[in-house]
C-alpha cells in the first residue's frame, strides 16, 4: 500500500489527505524523502555539464518536493495537534534533518558549482529575481558553513544538529508546562469574573476533565482572569504559574537549555567570522548592525518608560484606596488597568467583548482583503487534521488564488501563541502552483466564541501574514511570499491590524451577540479613543524582551542567562510591576529555533514602517483607496523578498520612514 504522504495529492487543490495520513505514516515517508532529495542534490552536484544557472540554481529551486509535502503535513500537526507519538517523531526528526542539510550545505561540489555561477554572474543575462535568487543562494551557501573545511566544517555540522535537538526540546518542554498546568475555580472563586471569563473557564474544564472552571496558561483565559478577578490571591498563583514556564525544575526545565542555545550560537558565528551571533544574523536584516537594532529600541524604550511609571502611581494609589498595603505586583497591574481603563474612557471589557465574536473578524477580515484586493472566499468541506479546522477557497476575478484554512481555538495539543504558515508556497517554477496557507491562534472556545480586541488584532494580524502568502506573484519559490528579511516579514501583519480600527469595519461587523444589533456609535468611539490606553505597559514589556534577546546575542554568551536577564533589565531600570512579555525560560521566538535570536526587535522594526505605510492610505482617499492598494500590493504584498526590503518600501512610500509615526501611533509621541 503506497504510503498516502509520498502518492500524488488527488485532492482538491492537491491539499494533503489529513484523512488518509497516520502517524505511523511520517517516519518511513520522511526516510524515503530525504533519500529522495540526496539522489536529488548529487544529480546537480554530479553533473559533467558547466555550472550554469539553470542547471545549478534552478534545479535547486526544482528539489525535495516529496520532502516539503512529508515536512509541511507533519510540522503542521505538530505545532497545532501534537500528542506523545508525534513529539517523539519530532524529537527524532530534528537531529536527522539538521545532518541531512548539513550535508547539503557541506557538498564541496554542490558549492563549487554555485560559487562558479555567482563567479560569472557578470556575464549572466538573468532577470532581476534571477540574479536575486542567485545572490540568496550563494549566501545561504557561505552563511551555513559551506566554504569551511576540516575540523572547523565538522564541528559547525555538530553544532547545527545539536541546535536542532535543543530547539525541540524548548518547545517540547514549554508545550507541557502549558498543557499541564491548570488551577481550578469554586464556585467561591468567580467573583468579578464576567460570563464571558466563565463560560471560557468552564469550556477548559471540560477538556481538563475537572468538573468544573479551571484557569489554563493559555493567554485568551489567564489574561482576562488577571483583569477581572477580584482574588488577589489568586491572580498571585496564576501569574506566577505563568511567569514561571520552562522553569520549574525537573527533567522540563529550560534553564539550562537555553545556556546551551546561546554558547552554540555564538561558536557558529565565530565559525563562520563574525564577532558574535548578532553580527551574524543582522547582516542580512534591514538593520544590518546590533547598534541600529538599539538604536531604534532605546527611542522607543524611555518614553515608554516614563508612561509606565507614571501610570504605575495612579494603579497604586488606586490599589491602597481599596486597602491593599505594599507595592502594586505584576498580578495587580492588569486588575487596575482594566479599572482605570473604565473610569478614564467609560469602557468596561465585558460590555465590549459581546460585539468581537470571532465569525464576525473572520468575515470583518475578508471583507477588508475584498475591498482592498479583490479577494473571494468561499468555504471548502475538505478533510483537515482537526474538527475546529476550517477552509476556504480564495479567488479573484473567477480565478483560483489560494486555500486559506482558519485554526483558532485554544486546546491542550496546541503550543501557545498565534502563527500562520503557508503549507505550500507560491511558485511558477518549475510549474504553476498556488498557495496553502494556515492560520493557527489560541483563542477561547464559547457559544458564540468572543473575542477580546487585543484578540481581534491578533486574527488580522495573522491574516495579514496569510495575505503575503496568498498574494506573492513571483517565479521561485524561494523567494515566495514570506521569505523576506525577519524585520521585514512582521510590515504587512502589522500594517493589515489598522483596518480593525477603520470605524467603518467596526460598525459593519461589531455586532452584538445576542442582540445582532451594530455597535452603538458612543461605544465604538470610546473603543477607538481608547487604541493607546496602557501603551506604556505593552510597550515596556515588549522592548525588555526585545533588549534582552539582543543583548543575549551581541557579545559573548552569558554563562547563566538567567542572571544576564536581571543585569539587563536593571541596567533599563524595568519598572517592577511589569515583567518581560516572554522570560528566557518561555521565550519560545527566540529559543525554539533561530527564526527570531537577536530578530525579536523586528516586530518594532516593522511598526515603524507599518504605521507610516497606514498614513499613505489615510494621506490619500482613506483605508479604501484603490491606488494605494494596488501600490502595496505591487511592491509589497506580490514580490516577496524577490528584491531587497529597502527597496519595496521605498517604492511604495517614496522613502524610508522615521521612528515619529510609530510614536504617535503609540502615544508616546512628546
Amino acid at each position: 500500500m503506497t504510503n498516502p504522504l509520498l502518492a500524488t495529492w488527488d485532492t482538491p487543490f492537491g491539499l494533503a489527505p489529513f484523512d488518509k495520513i497516520s502517524d505511523d505514516d511520517f517516519a518511513p515517508a520522511l526516510e524515503v524523502a530525504l533519500a529522495s532529495h540526496k539522489a536529488e542534490i548529487d544529480a546537480i552536484a554530479g553533473s559533467a555539464e558547466p555550472a550554469t544557472f539553470a542547471n545549478t540554481i534552478e534545479a535547486l529551486e526544482a528539489v525535495g518536493r516529496d520532502l516539503d509535502k512529508v515536512l509541511s503535513a507533519f510540522y503542521t500537526v505538530a505545532g497545532a495537534d501534537s500528542n506523545p507519538a508525534r513529539e517523539a517523531l519530532q524529537r527524532d526528526f530534528s537531529p536527522q534533518l539538521a545532518a541531512h542539510f548539513s550535508e547539503v550545505s557541506g557538498n564541496k561540489a554542490l558549492f563549487a558549482r554555485v560559487a562558479a555561477v555567482w563567479d560569472a554572474r557578470d556575464s549572466l543575462t538573468l532577470s532581476d529575481e534571477q540574479a536575486r535568487v542567485l545572490m540568496l543562494t550563494h549566501r545561504g551557501f557561505v552563511r551555513s558553513g559551506s566554504a569551511l573545511e576540516g575540523a572547523d566544517e565538522t564541528r559547525i555540522k555538530e553544532i547545527k544538529g545539536r541546535l536542532a535537538v535543543l530547539g525541540t526540546e524548548f518547545t517540547q518542554n514549554l508545550l507541557s508546562d502549558e498543557r499541564e498546568w491548570f488551577m481550578e475555580l469554586g464556585d467561591d472563586d468567580l467573583d468579578g469574573l464576567p460570563e464571558f471569563v466563565i463560560s471560557a473557564a468552564r469550556a477548559a474544564g471540560e477538556e481538563k476533565e475537572a468538573g468544573g472552571p479551571v484557569v489554563t496558561l493559555s493567554r485568551s483565559i489567564i489574561v482576562p482572569f488577571l483583569q477581572f478577578s477580584t482574588r488577589r490571591d489568586l491572580r498571585e498563583v496564576a501569574y506566577k504559574a505563568w511567569g514561571a514556564r520552562g522553569a520549574n525544575g525537573g527533567d522540563k526545565d529550560n534553564r539550562d537549555i537555553t545556556a546551551e542555545i546561546l554558547a552554540l550560537r555564538s561558536e557558529r558565528a565565530q565559525l563562520l567570522g563574525y564577532a558574535n551571533f548578532a553580527e551574524y544574523k543582522l547582516e542580512t536584516e534591514m538593520a544590518k548592525t546590533p547598534q541600529a537594532v538599539r538604536d531604534l529600541l532605546m527611542a522607543v524604550w524611555e518614553p515608554a518608560k516614563a508612561q509606565a511609571n507614571s501610570d504605575a502611581e495612579k494603579l497604586t494609589a488606586m490599589m491602597h484606596g481599596d486597602g491593599v498595603n505594599g507595592d502594586l505586583e505584576p498580578w495587580d497591574w492588569r486588575f487596575y488597568s482594566e479599572r482605570r481603563r473604565k473610569e478614564l474612557h467609560d469602557l468596561d471589557e465585558a460590555e465590549l467583548k459581546p460585539y468581537f465574536q470571532l465569525d464576525r473578524m473572520i468575515d470583518a477580515s475578508f471583507d477588508c482583503a475584498t475591498r482592498l484586493f479583490g479577494l473571494q472566499f468561499k468555504p471548502l468541506d475538505v478533510p483537515l487534521y482537526h474538527e475546529d479546522c476550517r477552509a476556504w477557497e480564495v479567488t479573484r476575478d473567477g480565478e483560483h488564488i489560494a486555500v486559506f484554512i482558519g485554526d483558532y481555538f485554544a486546546r491542550g495539543s496546541k503550543r501557545s501563541g498565534a502563527w500562520c504558515s503557508a503549507m505550500r508556497s507560491q511558485a511558477k517554477f518549475p510549474q504553476a502552483q498556488a498557495p496553502v496557507v494556515i492560520n493557527v491562534c489560541n483563542f477561547a472556545k464559547g457559544k458564540p466564541a468572543l473575542l477580546s480586541y487585543d484578540d481581534a488584532r491578533t486574527l488580522f494580524h495573522e491574516f495579514g501574514h496569510a495575505l503575503h502568502q496568498m498574494l506573492s506573484n513571483v517565479t521561485y519559490e524561494s523567494v515566495s511570499g514570506t521569505s523576506v528579511a525577519r524585520d521585514f516579514v512582521e510590515l504587512p501583519s502589522q500594517l493589515y491590524e489598522h483596518w480593525l480600527e477603520v470605524p467603518e469595519v467596526l460598525a459593519k461587523f461589531a455586532t452584538h451577540a445576542q442582540t445582532g444589533e451594530a455597535m452603538p456609535e458612543a461605544l465604538l468611539s470610546k473603543v477607538l479613543g481608547a487604541a493607546t490606553y496602557d501603551m506604556g505597559f505593552s510597550t515596556v514589556e515588549y522592548v525588555a524582551s526585545a533588549v534582552v534577546d539582543l543583548e543575549f546575542h551581541d557579545g559573548a554568551a552569558p554563562r547563566d542567562p538567567m542572571a544576564r536577564q536581571a543585569e539587563i533589565l536593571a541596567g533599563l531600570g524595568m519598572p517592577r510591576a511589569i515583567t518581560m512579555r516572554h522570560a528566557t525560560p518561555h521565550f519560545a521566538h527566540v529559543f525554539s529555533g533561530d527564526g527570531y535570536s537577536s530578530g525579536y526587535y523586528s516586530y518594532m522594526w516593522s511598526e515603524v514602517m507599518d504605521a507610516d505605510a497606514f498614513e499613505a492610505f489615510e494621506e490619500a482617499g482613506g483605508a479604501f483607496d484603490p491606488e494605494r492598494a494596488a501600490a502595496l500590493e505591487v511592491n509589497i504584498l506580490s514580490t516577496g523578498g524577490s528584491r531587497d526590503a529597502g527597496e519595496l518600501y521605498v517604492a511604495f512610500r517614496g522613502r524610508l520612514p522615521g521612528v515619529e509615526a510609530l510614536l504617535k501611533g503609540r502615544g508616546l509621541a512628546a
